[in-house]
């Protein structure tokens, strides 16, 4: 397996354990592993894990959405999209995305709470995947044909879903 999606690989499971054992039950995926082991067991297991790995604040609510950045960009690199005529980079599509989900935040259209942590540390780890992890692929349009990589590229697009907040 490439390095690359070893990367995404470790980064998304990074995520999804602190979603799992550290952030508010009423997400998507908690609701589905809960509904997997039972709510009794889910809360013994949460409540050792919380008990004996304690996490900063930075780490629980902004490094998730960090590493999320980092796996999009890294799977967007290689596209780009027709809009209106333009070739648009993919590439910035991540940035653009975490930034505005945090305006939608701001001003209280979705769920969460607008944090300038969040956009410092989903910048950083868009850097790193844009600019620090060398490609030397030739883009795509990534609406033209589906393969394995467009389709992980989209998929993990789909995977912030996993992250919505019931009220």
């Amino acid at each position: 397996m490439k390095r690359k999606y070893i990367l995404i690989l470790i980064a998304l499971f990074i995520s999804l354990f602190i979603y799992l054992f550290y952030r508010t039950d009423r997400t998507l995926v908690n609701q589905l592993f809960i509904h997997l082991i039972s709510p009794v067991t889910y809360s013994k297991l949460k409540a050792s894990i919380a008990g004996a790995l304690q996490l900063s604040d930075v780490i629980v609510y902004s490094l998730p959405e960090g590493l999320w950045v980092f796996c999009i960009t890294l799977t967007s690199r290689y596209y780009y999209v027709r809009l209106m005529g333009r070739q648009v980079d993919c590439l910035y599509i991540p940035l653009f995305f975490s930034v505005g989900l945090e305006l939608l935040q701001l001003f209280h259209i979705t769920n969460g709470r607008f944090d300038f942590m969040d956009i410092f540390v989903s910048l950083i780890f868009w850097m790193l995947g844009a600019y620090r992890i060398k490609s030397h692929y030739q883009k795509q349009n990534i609406l033209t044909q589906l393969n394995f990589k467009s389709a992980v590229c989209l998929l993990s697009y789909g995977i912030v879903y996993l992250a919505h907040v019931f009220k």
